[in-house]
């Protein structure tokens, strides 16, 4: 693993912040160039990515930093320390999702269509993200023979980062497809919160790095399934709004 790329003098560049930077960079990208087949101007899109990028990382250091506050407790100033890693996907969701809606608010904007569009480079900005998990050995799995070796664990792991990884990019090519099949305004939103849930699910099975706690599932897996019955509430919600219109 290379959690630290190179260092310049007293700077010391992480790869986990570098792919964290890399995926702003391309889901921004992206997302703006979509925003166009929404009447969204680049601009907007812009400023959403970033709103939603802040209360993201926010959120998901706030959620770890809790999950790991027997670590953290020993040295507070590593807690502003996100570019050595340490985020957790729920409170990133959580974190993001709440500031895009408030920024969408302000704007006097339709939250369906924007939950819509952004989708899809939640789910790719997520894949990207775990490939810095795997350069920097954290999110790991159990040990199993053919597993590469973490020199952190001095062990051979599953990579379940990179397990995320595939997984979460297969998503986003299923709801960018998704988008160019008639729906109705947030079904694109609640299938990414139907197989996101599912693939954490799944993946938590092969995590070594998180401890069972009741009925034998994780912390996770028991927010993965939350998430995954809020996406049945909300997609519930939408079609009755559909049949009362």
């Amino acid at each position: 693993m290379h959690p630290i790329l190179f260092t310049i003098g007293p700077i010391t560049i992480y790869s986990y912040g570098v792919m964290l930077a890399i995926a702003v960079l391309v889901c921004t990208y992206l997302l703006s160039l979509d925003a166009k087949r929404y009447n969204i101007s680049q601009d907007l899109a812009y400023d959403l990515v970033f709103w939603t990028m802040l209360g993201g990382i926010l959120g998901g250091r706030f959620f770890y930093v809790i999950l790991e506050w027997s670590y953290y407790s020993q040295d507070l100033w590593e807690i502003p320390m996100i570019q050595k890693g340490g985020l957790a996907w729920q409170g990133a969701f959580i974190g993001g999702l709440l500031a895009g809606i408030v920024y969408i608010r302000r704007k006097k904007l339709s939250i369906r269509p924007i939950l819509d569009l952004s989708a899809p480079y939640i789910a790719l900005g997520q894949s990207i993200g775990r490939v810095g998990c795997f350069l920097n050995g954290c999110c790991y799995g159990k040990p199993v023979a053919w597993g590469p070796y973490f020199p952190t664990h001095q062990a051979r792991l599953y990579p379940t980062q990179l397990f995320e990884t595939a997984g979460l990019f297969v998503i986003f090519l299923i709801l960018k497809y998704a988008q160019t099949k008639p729906h109705k305004a947030g079904f694109i939103f609640v299938f990414y919160l139907w197989l996101a849930a599912i693939e954490r699910f799944i993946v938590e099975f092969y995590r070594g790095d998180t401890v069972p706690t009741g009925m034998g599932l994780t912390l996770a897996q028991y927010v993965a399934l939350s998430v995954f019955m809020a996406g049945l509430i909300y997609a519930a919600i939408l079609r009755c709004q559909a049949k009362k219109a």
